[in-house]
């Protein structure tokens, strides 16, 4: 706290007013030259003696700055607690009392303020005192720690996390005003009642500063220092020195049933230049199972930094203990909900199982910046801590966190990897497996393609998800009253040279294609793709070396000619480049598979395209592939009746049956149908072929004989 200073111009009769106004009572008057003898400046200065409200009952030990009396007041017979200082002079009682005169206005339910400050003088011992009234309780954490250090009992760790909630809600308030405690220690935190505890006590600069005064307590009693941060022996006091003091409470507390008073001051002292120290006390909390213990592990070091640039604040230590560890605390409510959360704090309460991570997801739900690094730390983490392969929560919670922050693209983009992640891998473990609400799922990912229309990597990902499922065949209705296919061409127009929205597109228009009410309904209606044709096959001239567009491209034309939505106008560029992705991509069945298939559902309908697929070309005919192709992939059943398929809608068209002879194809069409004797199909595709083969070749030998 920024002490307010005297010497500004006002006089101390000035002083006066304003301190009596408060409430505080002052017993100063005119300055008096320090070297004026004692009894002249008592005659002067404190005609009345302020402590005759007072009787006192007690004298407390001592503390680090002063004596402590236990008094009654005379009229109300309450107790009190005053703090006697011994001051330098009038100009230092002057500062420390401009220092805490704010602190008289405190409002806060865990926090003592002071009831009444005064200056006073001691004409026994000629000295000059300030007088700090507080409030009186019997009890503080103090009592309760030597209680279980005698007992050697941990302390019990709901009543821990209740006190601390309340000791973290009152340094919380008292930082945010900019104001130090600069002497937090467990008898400085009083115990109202079993579950209400009030930070007392609360310094000066002027007075913690006073080195003189500090050097002859701490021979006295080397136990007060100890609870002081490495930078506050040197008199620099900072809201980080209190989170030092307060981690050494915490450490105090946690390590009670098994280290002495003695053993704990020397720990305290020793964890400021050896961290080391403190790492064995934390093994032993985990070793004797003190409740709590892991998290005291990862919060003390944070806390017990020597650096304080490297010292969390108050309100790191609130959301760290508060969420991660599930503490539970009532006073913290409402600090917890308005604060804004460090981004390294959110990745420690996230350093956990998947449970506590949507637990912290579901509490901080409206918060951004917390799902995302939730999220990112989901992606992180291994497929047997994730639950994979059906984690029906996981699904659960992003789906919620997708509709509740639809319009933030980094929330998107991660939750649709996970998502993706969770149902690629799952499908992939089972491909029958049926994905649970995909309604759901489709209306989410309907939502984020119209909230962001331009964002391709996130289109791309929302098409894999569609194409999932749209492959379940559970989400027709939906998908159709989006005008999904129009979409999907709409952006692959305006799109062309994004390789990943190509491939997604595509495999997701084969998806739709694939479900037999999609394609009753292109039969009944095929405008929705008059556009496809061109689209796949500017595609596929686009990425002209690109196996994994061609695969795509080519099963996408192959559905399209099954259906009839190629137009004959559109045919032999279609053959063309079907050709030319079985000839660069021999080695990919699936793209052959499809390849041939396409090519055969055109040639069944199209002349031209049958003729397209024989014309001789510099690089050889697709009869020349054919065999090829055949002479590679032997042994596979599904390509050689694509093949076969092929050449029995060629064998259809008398111009193509002298291409067929000539070319050589009848040998292997007659191997094939020896081969695959058990497969129906192939024995009708390849004795059709041989039959027509057989009969064109007739009328040609009568007429040489």
């Amino acid at each position: 706290m920024g002490a307010p200073r005297v010497g500004d111009g006002r006089t101390p009769d000035a002083d006066h007013t304003a301190h009596a106004q408060s409430g505080v009572r002052l017993r100063l008057g005119p300055e008096v030259h320090p070297s004026a003898p004692r009894r002249d400046r008592e005659a002067e200065s404190f005609p009345e003696d302020p402590m005759e409200k007072y009787q006192i009952l007690e004298w407390l030990n001592p503390g680090a700055l002063g004596v402590n009396l236990v008094v009654e007041e005379t009229k109300t017979k309450v107790k009190r607690v005053i703090k006697q200082v011994e001051c330098i002079d009038e100009h230092q009682a002057n500062e420390s009392l401009e220092e805490l005169m704010p602190l008289l206005k405190l409002q806060h339910a865990h926090i003592s303020i002071y009831q009444e400050l005064f200056i006073m003088w001691d004409s026994e011992i000629s000295s000059l005192f300030l007088c700090l009234v507080m409030e009186y309780h019997k009890e503080s954490f103090q009592n309760v720690i030597e209680k279980n250090r005698a007992a050697k009992t941990a302390i019990d760790s709901e009543w821990l996390q209740n006190m601390l909630g309340q000791v973290l809600d009152a340094l919380d308030f008292l930082h945010h005003l900019d104001v130090i405690h600069r002497n937090l220690k467990p008898s400085n935190i009083a115990l109202v009642s079993n579950a209400h505890c009030k930070l007392q006590d609360l310094s000066s600069n002027t007075l913690m500063t006073d080195k003189a005064k500090w050097n002859v307590r701490a021979e006295e009693d080397p136990l007060q220092k100890s609870w002081m941060a490495p930078e506050a022996l040197s008199f620099s006091f900072s809201r980080k020195s209190d989170i030092w003091s307060l981690g050494c409470i915490v450490l105090d507390m946690a390590s009670c049933s098994f280290l002495d008073t003695l053993e704990a001051m020397h720990l305290r002292k020793s964890i400021r230049s050896s961290p080391a120290s403190l790492s064995g006390v934390l093994r032993t909390m985990e070793e004797k199972k003190v409740p709590d213990a892991k998290t005291f592990q990862a919060l003390l070091p944070l806390m017990l930094q020597a650096d304080p640039a490297e010292r969390v604040t108050v309100r790191d230590v609130i959301h760290f203990t508060f969420m991660r560890s599930n503490f539970r605390s009532s006073s913290l409510a409402l600090v917890l909900r308005r604060q804004v959360v460090p981004e390294f704090i959110i990745d420690m309460l996230l350093e956990s199982n998947v449970a506590s991570i949507f637990e912290v997801m579901q509490n901080f739900s409206s918060r951004p910046e917390v799902q995302h690094r939730a999220l990112k730390r989901l992606l992180r983490m291994p497929e047997d801590q994730l639950g994979l392969p059906w984690p029906e929560e996981l699904v659960d919670v992003l789906l919620t966190v997708m509709k509740q922050h639809q319009r933030i693209l980094d929330i998107q983009l991660c939750a649709c990897a996970l998502l993706l992640r969770t149902l690629g891998q799952a499908l992939a473990q089972d491909p029958a497996a049926t994905v649970a609400d995909t309604g759901t799922i489709a209306a989410v990912l309907l939502s984020i393609l119209q909230s962001h229309p331009a964002e391709e990597q996130l289109l791309a990902m929302v098409y894999s998800l569609l194409t999932i499922v749209a492959s379940q065949g559970l989400a027709t209705d939906e998908l159709q009253r989006a005008r999904l296919f129009e979409d999907i061409l709409k952006r692959l127009d305006s799109l062309p040279r994004s390789r990943d929205i190509c491939i997604h597109g595509l495999s997701l228009l084969w998806a739709l294609l694939v479900d037999g009410e999609w394609a009753r309904a292109i039969i009944v209606n095929k405008a929705p793709l008059e556009r496809a044709p061109a689209l796949v096959t500017e595609i596929l001239v686009t990425f002209p070396r690109d196996a994994e567009v061609a695969e795509a491209g080519c099963a996408v034309l192959w559905l399209l000619s099954l259906l009839g939505c190629i137009r004959e106008q559109e045919c032999a560029e279609v053959v063309d480049l079907l050709l030319q992705s079985v000839r660069l991509y021999q080695d990919r069945v699936l793209l052959v598979n499809n390849a041939y298939r396409g090519l055969a559902s055109l040639a069944k309908v199209s002349e031209l395209a049958a003729l397209q697929v024989v014309l001789p070309r510099e690089s050889g005919s697709g009869l020349d592939l054919i065999q090829e192709t055949y002479q590679l992939h032997r042994d596979d059943p599904e390509v050689v009746e694509s093949v076969c398929l092929l050449l029995a809608h060629l064998g259809t068209y008398k111009e193509i049956l002298s291409e067929l002879a000539s070319s050589g194809i009848q040998p292997l069409v007659a191997e094939i149908h020896g081969r695959f004797t058990s497969s129906l199909e192939l024995v009708s595709y390849t004795a059709s072929v041989l039959h027509r083969l057989e009969a064109a070749a007739q009328p040609s030998s009568k007429g040489s004989l």
